[in-house]
């Protein structure tokens, strides 16, 4: 153990003193003690996506995930609300289901002793049950039944979930962002997704908030996706400029757009961390149109609301902490920490109910270029992770240059538009990092 641990105050003080209002210590990203730390409090005090319902259709139906070290089942209910359990039998603490996901019908059974339990968590069965007469039990926690976590939320298919009871509701803690999460339900003419094939998983070797970071990060694209998105450029700079671009270069070419692109898409912070970039436009915003979707959008919402909904093509939305949402590709990329140093990140593909066939596929493509460990672009970023991760351990100077178009103004202010090349994404970041790592010390 080193320097953060002590009594409550004393923690807290120090954890708050990590992050400045222009600036962060290196610490957040490299000290052992403080992802413990992350992983006792600040993943249990804020709501993290679980899931998407199309996964858990019917009664009975089952997810599991991890959230804050904790490994928790997502079950589907006989009335169709989805409740999350934790994973561990109540009495001699074995995992209750070890598959990512499946169909349970009415209840669990243990795999070590047979103990059964209903979907809602409650105990309905112990073998040889004689044996527990005279006993105490039925009145102790393991006579309780399973654990359950007391805050869950689905949100147009979206499902979160928040272990402890400290912080704000759901749409007290995401307010105003939420409609990143409307946007891309609305783009289905029949207002609702699911989820298309599997998951493609990526490991990184670096902290899960350099990941975060990056994500409204405009600084970067022009520079560290030159050899690859560059090269694509470069491989279609002597064709027509009305020559009708392929899909792969249509999505590789936005991202060597100049500084000034970026600036001018502006981006938009909102309170307890999250953000998105491309408030104005973004680098989807020139997409080939598909004229049968765009039909079927018109039949469903009339001429001008879908227009507004299509409209509407922000690039990043960081639901802060553990998804990232691209509402105008239909793509998801959920954040998974293992180690101070090891972050495993999903990315899962949406299908847009209703929607022609065209849709699906410049989905699956944008990511598997984009977001998959197949991608080019995304190795570009894994190598300056990796760069980062390393390099703070140099000696010299322990903090984290957050200053780019730091205003004092911001601080406390809970929605604000600015240009696109501001930090202000980050530090909002950390400073929801901050209250909530120490919400309930």
């Amino acid at each position: 153990m080193d320097r953060y641990t002590g009594p409550s105050p004393e923690l807290k003080a120090r954890i708050l003193g990590l992050v400045q209002p222009d600036r962060v210590h290196r610490d957040l990203y490299i000290s052992e003690e403080i992802f413990r730390l992350e992983q006792e409090h600040f993943f249990a005090n804020t709501w993290n996506y679980v899931g998407h319902g199309s996964q858990i259709p019917k009664p009975g139906d089952y997810l599991t995930v991890e959230i804050a070290g904790r490994p928790l089942i997502v079950v589907r209910q006989p009335d169709g609300s989805p409740k999350v359990l934790m994973n561990r039998c109540a009495h001699k603490g074995s995992r209750l289901v070890s598959q990512p996901c499946g169909h349970t019908g009415k209840f669990f059974r243990c795999p070590y002793h047979a103990w059964t339990f209903r979907t809602d968590g409650s105990l309905l069965n112990t073998p040889v049950k004689e044996g527990y007469d005279g006993t105490a039990m039925r009145e102790c926690e393991s006579g309780q039944g399973l654990v359950v976590v007391p805050h869950v939320r689905e949100y147009r298919g979206f499902l979160f979930a928040k272990l402890n009871d400290v912080g704000p509701s759901f749409e007290e803690y995401f307010g105003e962002s939420l409609s990143s999460i409307d946007n891309m339900a609305d783009r289905s003419p029949e207002g609702e997704l699911e989820i298309a094939g599997g998951c493609l998983r990526y490991l990184h070797n670096c902290n899960w908030k350099m990941f975060v970071e990056n994500l409204n990060d405009t600084m970067h694209p022009m520079v560290a996706h030159e050899s690859s998105a560059g090269t694509a450029v470069k491989m279609w700079m002597d064709k027509p400029k009305d020559a009708p671009k392929p899909m792969a270069i249509e999505q590789f070419a936005p991202f060597m757009s100049d500084y000034q692109f970026f600036d001018d898409m502006g981006v938009r912070v909102f309170d307890n961390g999250h953000s998105f970039s491309g408030a104005k436009f973004s680098i989807h915003s020139k997409y080939s149109g598909v004229p049968a979707y765009e039909e079927a959008m018109v039949k469903a919402y009339g001429e001008q609301r879908a227009h507004d909904i299509l409209g509407l093509t922000r690039h990043n939305t960081v639901y802060f902490p553990n998804l990232t949402i691209k509402g105008a590709i239909q793509a998801i990329r959920v954040v998974k920490p293992l180690a101070v140093d090891k972050t495993l990140i999903e990315s899962w593909t949406f299908r847009l109910k209703g929607a022609p066939p065209e849709l699906l596929r410049r989905t699956a493509m944008y990511t598997r270029l984009i977001n998959s460990p197949f991608s080019v672009v995304g190795h570009d970023d894994l190598h300056a992770y990796r760069g980062i991760q390393e390099g703070l351990r140099a000696s010299g100077n322990e903090w984290v240059s957050l200053h780019r178009n730091y205003d004092p103004a911001e601080v406390g202010q809970k929605d604000l538009t600015v240009n696109g090349l501001s930090e202000i994404s980050m530090r909002n970041q950390y400073r929801a990092w901050a209250r909530y790592m120490t919400l309930d010390m």
